[in-house]
C-alpha cells in the first residue's frame, strides 16, 4: 500500500482514498442496510473516475455491498479527541 504496509483484504478496516492523510478514520453507512463500520485511510486511491473511495473486500463485507462491487455509501470524518 501507499503507507508502506502490506495490503490485507481481510482487515475490515482499510480504506483508500486520494487527498485524506493516512489515519484519518472514517465512519461509513449503508443507507440501504443501515449497516456501520469505521475504517481508517491507510492507502491511496481509488484512481477510476467517479469513485471517492475504496474499501477492503472484508469492510464491503461487513457493509453488506460486496455483491454490487460499486456502492453508494455515507461517509463521516471522525475527528480525534
Amino acid at each position: 500500500m501507499a503507507n508502506g504496509k502490506r495490503f490485507n483484504a481481510s482487515d475490515p478496516t482499510i480504506a483508500a482514498h486520494k487527498d485524506l492523510p493516512f489515519g484519518t478514520k472514517l465512519e461509513l453507512k449503508n443507507p440501504d442496510n443501515d449497516h456501520c463500520l469505521v475504517v481508517e485511510v491507510k492507502d491511496r486511491g481509488p484512481f477510476v473516475a467517479g469513485r471517492e473511495l475504496d474499501i477492503s473486500k472484508a469492510a464491503a463485507k461487513k457493509l453488506g455491498v460486496i455483491e454490487e462491487g460499486v456502492s453508494t455509501l455515507f461517509a463521516r470524518v471522525i475527528l480525534p479527541e
